[in-house]
């Protein structure tokens, strides 16, 4: 389903981070994420390709593994999987159902002097309330769970996490996460739990400096990239150790040389939740397996021979998809379909990726925080490409397709989803 009435209900209660209400609910509910273990994945950019990759590799050594991640592309389905299979219309509107009735039955027996507000569940939690439940009575051996935002309050910390890992920290949500790498990075190593592995991407200095502080305040094992772990070469031929393991000649099936560091950190992860957890270790021979099919819609993925799209958002994933498209042929016209969420930095983002294709088209989605094309264009108006609104999504897509050449589609996740709905119908 593409969502869920209930779920646009609560949509209206935004954001609003904090582990005593999902908490306090999930004990009402019986505490389904205390029955399996969960491999927690957080990061500014990233934690989505290493997600996959674990994902895949716990499979194809056999386990049966859950995966929650957010948001969605074109389905709220997406976002809560069993074995690649995600949840069915039927089972996620019935655990909607039983979710809502016993959150309402919840705040009744709570104390009187609560606001309705503080005890109202916003949309992300009542999703993960759902995924919990789903692993829970489902029985998987594990489920890969990625952060929503930041890590410390976010619901899903409320899961008994058995490994985690933070794969990069960079400057997004900073009206929640904080101004500096400093905030954002305390925020994220809020994920790690006493003695267990936390596994830590390359990060700016500012960054590592509080994340290993606060894995030693915990004394949970920490696994450093490029200290106690590496990663180099290409998506076709790279090589990973760590410690005593050595695998070369590895070949991931996803685009773009980040996905390099984003398996470092997953193939990290996974040796060191072998080492915690001995019945979930993967082998090498599964590792490889895995790595030749993992699958990551929406990012740097190829919807047609002259259609790439993206979902960069921020500066770091625009700077990624930039240097992948500086490594692709320039043989054919580029353009640039472009459209953003409100608060988020348009001309930050247009900076990495201008450089690298010869028009831009302005555009918007349907969803309520997509910025209109003609105010996403009067913000490039000083720009050395030229900059034109094109209009909704539906008529920006075709008009884009006209022209020869390679179209690439970026600026915004809802925006990525859109136009695979538009392709893939």
């Amino acid at each position: 389903m593409r969502d869920h009435p209930q779920l646009t209900l609560l949509a209206a209660a935004g954001v609003r981070l904090g582990l005593d209400r999902i908490g306090s609910l999930l004990g009402w509910l019986g505490s389904p994420q205390a029955t399996f273990r969960m491999v927690h994945v957080g990061g500014t950019n990233g934690k989505g390709g290493a997600s996959a990759v674990i994902d895949a590799a716990l499979r194809a050594q056999g386990l049966k593994v859950g995966r929650y991640t957010s948001p969605h592309l074109q389905h709220v389905n997406e976002r809560i999987v069993i074995d690649g299979r995600a949840i069915s219309d039927e089972e996620l509107s019935a655990l909607l159902e039983e979710v809502t009735l016993e959150a309402h039955r919840w705040a009744e027996a709570q104390a009187s002097d609560l606001s309705e507000e503080a005890l109202l569940l916003t949309y992300y939690e009542a999703l993960t309330a759902c995924a919990f439940l789903y692993f829970c009575r489902r029985e998987v051996d594990v489920a890969v769970v990625e952060v929503g935002l930041g890590g410390r309050l976010d619901a899903t910390r409320t899961g008994r996490a058995v490994a985690t890992a933070i794969v990069t920290v960079g400057l997004d949500h900073c009206e929640v996460l904080g101004p500096d790498l400093a905030s954002v990075a305390f925020e994220k190593a809020g994920i790690f739990r006493r003695g267990r592995p936390a596994v830590v991407g390359r990060l700016p200095p500012d960054a590592l400096r509080v994340v290993r502080s606060q894995a030693a305040a915990l004394e949970a094992p920490a696994f450093l990239c490029d200290e106690d772990w590496s990663v180099e070469g290409t998506p076709e031929d790279f090589r990973f150790r760590m410690g005593e393991v050595d695998w070369s000649g590895l070949s991931v099936a996803l685009h773009g040389a980040h996905q390099v560091h984003n398996c470092g950190v997953a193939l990290a992860t996974l040796v060191a939740l072998g080492q915690a957890a001995p019945d979930l270790a993967v082998s090498e021979s599964a590792v490889r397996l895995a790595l030749t099919r993992v699958r990551h819609p929406g990012r740097c993925e190829w919807l047609a021979s002259d259609l790439l799209v993206d979902g960069a958002h921020n500066v770091e994933g625009a700077q990624a998809l930039a240097d992948y498209l500086r490594g692709l042929p320039r043989d054919r016209p580029r353009t640039l379909l472009f459209g953003m969420s409100e608060g988020k930095d348009v001309r930050a983002v247009v900076a990495a990726l201008g450089p690298q294709v010869d028009r831009i088209l302005t555009t918007a989605c349907s969803h309520p925080r997509a910025i209109s094309p003609g105010a996403v264009a009067e913000a490039l108006v000083d720009f050395s490409v030229p900059v034109m609104p094109a209009g909704p999504v539906e008529e920006a897509l075709p008009l884009g397709r006209q022209c020869d050449g390679l179209l690439v589609v970026a600026g915004s996740l809802f925006l990525v989803g859109a136009v695979r709905d538009l392709m893939t119908p």
